[in-house]
């Protein structure tokens, strides 16, 4: 079973950091494109950052470049999002989602949501004082 479980949410002060975990099971996370997502309340989930399948090309939504990073770790299976300077706008339901791109697209990740074919469960990031 292709699963995917995220972790590391949880509530931090305005300016604080949190690094969220994608962690896979049943299936090699190397040969995928990750892709995270977030969604506030009352608010459409949106997408935030991903990592292509092949040579680390990643991309970042608005302003959130030079304040997340996407990063993977194969031995793992595992990717991260490390989250710096958060601010309350940030607070959401954070979601990794795995896409198997076609061999001439492995070398670039995207924000649609109907290329991911594998979600988890989301984790809640609050950022708060």
């Amino acid at each position: 079973q292709l699963q995917l479980v995220e972790s590391g949410g949880g509530l931090v002060q305005p300016g604080g950091s949190l690094r969220l975990s994608c962690a896979a099971s049943g299936f090699r996370l190397d040969a995928y494109a990750v892709g995270w997502f977030r969604q506030a309340p009352g608010k459409e989930r949106e997408g935030v950052s991903c990592i292509s399948r092949r040579d680390g090309f990643t991309r970042y939504t608005g302003s959130l470049q030079g304040r997340f990073t996407i990063s993977r770790d194969n031995a793992k299976n595992t990717v991260y999002l490390q989250m710096d300077s958060l601010q309350p706008e940030d607070a959401a339901v954070y979601y990794c989602a795995a896409d198997a791109p076609r061999e001439e697209f492995s070398r670039l990740c995207v924000f649609q949501e109907y290329e991911y074919d594998t979600w988890g469960q989301g984790t809640q990031v609050t950022v708060s004082s």
